[in-house]
């Protein structure tokens, strides 16, 4: 079969959607430039630089893509269902409760380590006829002409790949080289905040329910993980204090934060993992598809964690692109036209915006502990638990179901 498709950048969304065009019978190059771990051992999900100590926590949406795929099955052997999800604000009166049987669903979603994400995609993706998985090789040169896109790859300073396509996808992280050489600029905003990533071990079960907690030092998820008292926390600080928080000698000191923070919600904080710490910024691409080349998860758009929505997005953006370049074989059209390109950019940028729109204030609007704003923030948690018709309408949002 002709190559038809590259993919640069072997991340969670690389992978994603390197099997989406494989399931609907397009060829695949898939380049990645750190070299994949071997999985020896089938308990353990070692960390690669695209599946590192973080969490995702999949909306519905999100799993719906995966069942289709025909993974959900592994992955859910990882997972765990968000079944409420609680908001509050500490020393604040307003809280507002999301409840699945109340909303008539299943879940709001799933919370999957990445770890064990990348390695079912992984593995899925190396037992993919369709895929050619090229990876510890950086793309050091794309260019384009009216009928093709061509790259070339070197591996330990040594050229070794020269490829051409139709049709380049790229989705090779926030700092993307495709971006950078297809002239495409960047809208960022950096947030001064540091994400704390880690689990934890408390003493009252999770249930399944997710906290979002709103403190002084920053917006705090503790969502729960598979084990009845693993949860992941994600925890964004202001940057320059992130040291406080990491390293062993400071187990307790973030175990103490955590409890001063939380209250006995989860009960006791008993143990901490090893704590992980990345910057956050909001980086928007000015466009997202030039000529041949579509930009794709963080090189179009990286977003503030504080909702989760980030990777969801990213999965409903491929989701959409592949159906648009079904539509372009079916019609047995030019797979990478360009105008095609284009006009599935357009059919993105209302959810894209309206998502970024929605983490950007919750972040702005909740760091300003201004105590008129407080006064305000809280009666809007309330007035959102009580005011009937909303709830269904923010949960089929956050569950990626309107889109």
């Amino acid at each position: 079969m002709q190559q038809q498709v590259i993919i640069v950048g072997g991340g969670m969304v690389g992978l994603s959607l390197a099997l989406m065009l494989a399931k609907s019978n397009i060829a695949v190059k898939l380049l990645e430039a750190v070299k994949y771990p071997n999985y020896d051992d089938e308990n353990v999900a070692p960390y690669h630089s695209s599946f590192d100590a973080r969490n995702t926590a999949l909306s519905r949406r999100s799993v719906q893509i995966y069942q289709k795929l025909g993974l959900w099955e592994a992955l859910q052997q990882h997972a765990t269902p968000i079944l409420q999800v609680h908001i509050t604000e500490q020393g604040s009166f307003g809280k507002a409760r999301l409840v699945a049987e109340q909303e008539k669903v299943e879940s709001f979603g799933q919370v999957i380590e990445n770890a064990w994400l990348g390695r079912v995609l992984l593995t899925q993706v190396r037992q993919q006829p369709l895929i050619e998985l090229i990876d510890g090789v950086q793309v050091t040169s794309l260019t384009q002409d009216a009928d093709q896109v061509h790259i070339e790859a070197m591996r330990n300073g040594e050229y070794i790949h020269s490829l051409k396509s139709k049709l380049v996808i790229a989705a090779d992280g926030r700092d993307s080289f495709c971006r950078q050489a297809i002239g495409v600029g960047v809208d960022e905003h950096d947030y001064d905040q540091v994400a704390i990533v880690t689990t934890v071990q408390t003493s009252k079960p999770h249930q399944q329910v997710g906290f979002e907690r709103f403190s002084a030092l920053g917006p705090l998820a503790l969502l729960p993980l598979p084990g009845e008292y693993r949860r992941s926390v994600v925890w964004p600080v202001k940057k320059g204090t992130e040291a406080e928080w990491l390293g062993e000698e400071n187990d307790q000191h973030f175990l103490d934060a955590l409890q001063e923070t939380y209250g006995d919600r989860a009960g006791k904080f008993e143990k901490t993992g090893k704590r992980f710490s990345y910057p956050l910024s909001q980086v928007l691409a000015d466009k997202q598809a030039v000529g041949r080349v579509v930009l794709m998860g963080n090189a179009a758009h990286t977003i503030h964690p504080v909702a989760g929505q980030g990777f969801n997005l990213c999965l409903r953006d491929a989701d959409v692109l592949v159906r648009f370049l079904m539509e372009q074989l079916a019609k047995s059209d030019d797979i990478g036209a360009p105008e095609n390109l284009l006009a599935y950019e357009q059919s993105r940028l209302k959810d894209q915006q309206r998502v970024i729109k929605f983490c950007d204030s919750v972040v702005r609007g909740f760091s300003n502990q201004n105590p008129i704003l407080k006064l305000l923030r809280n009666t809007g948690l309330i007035a959102f638990d009580v005011i009937p018709g909303v709830k269904p309408l923010v949960a089929n949002y956050a569950m990626g179901l309107k889109a």
